[in-house]
């Protein structure tokens, strides 16, 4: 009788943007992450390739039909949403976490991390992160937004309940914006651990 091996879950994430320009980090990251994790998929997707590669719209779909963690970001375009809202809307609540960031109302609107859900009326903490917000002068409101990014956690990890999701959220943006394969690795562990 041969011995079973134990088979390590696999868990996929799905990674979404408008180019290429994280995938050679979100790769090194997988490798890395594929080592602790070795039932770990980890897929990206460029927006970009859409209109000119029907295949690579095809494997972004399916990806997201299984995916565990889903992350999309910088998708402002009406041709890029269109294509993929309605598979991001129908996996939703059936995977672990997803994360719309730095993306069109319609793709934000799709984040839910635990019982933080960016389409639910504002209240609590989000409400009171909008009058903390700060300026209202165009000019200096890039600084002021950048400047709450990173207080905003620093404030929220004392608050319990849904103030943690909304903290996870900050902090995922944060791992984001940062754009290192290092950053996308942690990223990748953090919401991982976490949902």
């Amino acid at each position: 009788m041969a011995g079973s091996r134990d088979a390590s879950p696999t868990i996929n994430v799905v990674l979404i943007s408008l180019d290429r320009q994280l995938e050679a980090a979100a790769m090194k990251a997988w490798i890395r992450l594929k080592k602790a994790m070795p039932g770990l998929r980890l897929s990206f997707h460029a927006a970009v390739d859409w209109d000119k590669d029907a295949e690579s719209l095809i494997a972004c779909k399916s990806a997201i039909a299984e995916g565990d963690l889903i992350i999309a970001s910088m998708l402002f375009m009406n041709n890029h949403i269109d294509a993929i809202l309605p598979d991001l809307q129908a996996r939703r609540e059936h995977c672990d976490a997803m994360l719309g960031c730095l993306s069109a109302g319609e793709i934000v609107k799709l984040t839910r991390l635990d019982r933080f859900r960016m389409d639910r009326p504002q209240s609590g903490p989000i409400a009171l992160l909008k009058r903390l917000r700060g300026s209202s002068d165009k000019a200096k409101a890039g600084a002021s937004q950048m400047k709450m990014l990173r207080q905003v956690p620093r404030i929220l990890k004392y608050i319990p309940g849904a103030a943690q999701d909304v903290r996870a959220y900050f902090l995922s943006l944060q791992y984001w914006l940062a754009g290192s394969d290092e950053n996308i690795e942690n990223l990748v562990r953090f919401l991982l651990n976490r949902y």
